[in-house]
């Protein structure tokens, strides 16, 4: 399946948030801030930043983040 940058992005923010809900840590970025750096990004760059492989795959990940 193909997702689009916004879905991307999306997604990375809102595992981010999560991340950042359950373990705060003072330097960590708002969700504003990655957002912006993730903007900056190309689609190949945002599929690396998922973490995703053959046993997690994306579609795997864009289920529970997307």
């Amino acid at each position: 399946m193909n997702y689009t940058k916004a879905q991307l992005i999306d997604a990375l923010v809102a595992e981010w948030e999560y991340l950042c809900h359950d373990d705060p840590d003072p330097d960590d970025q708002t969700p504003e801030e990655y957002r912006e750096d993730l903007i900056e990004m190309s689609i190949d760059e945002l599929v690396e930043e998922t973490s995703t492989d053959e046993h997690y795959t994306l579609e795997d990940y864009m289920e529970n983040w997307g």
